[in-house]
């Protein structure tokens, strides 16, 4: 049975290579739009299984591998910035702030057609951040395609003061207690 990783995320494909396993990458082409009055638990647990399932017609005896991450502080959530301008606003927003990254995965068995799916939560805590941090972490890390902009792997861990989660993996992207579980319950020997 093949492992399929659906995410182009580097990010992702760094953090599953620790397992020692071969796997596939494959795209999946899907909106990423949040539903309206979704909350962002739902919205990222929604967006892990619709990646999984949009890649699933390609391999008939596959695990496929589905996450994704959403950032939020009350009602304001916080996607990849894509522009330094949008990383910024979104570091200037969450400066003093506890931010939560809920982070989806789901695992597709093509064969069973079986579905797991899991929300792993981060809580972030940032400093107090003036103007010139940010523009220099910016400028340096380029986190435009991490979802709040903050590169906790990186750089940005020095714009935070604390964080509380399970899985210290969940913020870089990838749950990976809870994709080990996943992957067993399915048959998968892990090394």
């Amino acid at each position: 049975m093949k492992l399929v990783l659906a995410s182009t995320s580097a990010y992702r494909r760094e953090l599953l290579t620790r397992f020692g396993l071969p796997f596939e990458i494959a795209r999946p082409d899907i909106d990423e739009s949040p539903l309206p009055g979704e909350a962002p638990r739902a919205t990222a647990e929604r967006l892990a299984i619709e990646k999984a399932k949009a890649v699933a017609t390609q391999f008939s005896d596959a695990l496929i591998i589905g996450s994704d991450q959403v950032a939020s502080l009350g009602s304001q959530r916080f996607g990849k910035p894509g522009t330094v301008v949008r990383a910024v606003a979104q570091l200037r927003s969450m400066s003093g702030q506890t931010v939560i990254f809920d982070t989806a995965l789901a695992v597709l068995n093509t064969r069973s057609g079986h579905i797991q799916a899991d929300v792993v939560p981060t809580e972030v805590r940032f400093r107090a951040l003036s103007d010139d941090e940010i523009v220099r972490y910016v400028e340096r890390e380029q986190p435009l395609d991490c979802a709040g902009s903050a590169k906790s792997e990186g750089l940005g861990i020095t714009l935070l003061d604390a964080l509380s989660g399970d899985d210290p993996n969940a913020l870089v992207g990838l749950p990976l207690i809870a994709l080990a579980r996943m992957l067993r319950n399915e048959g998968l020997t892990l090394p």
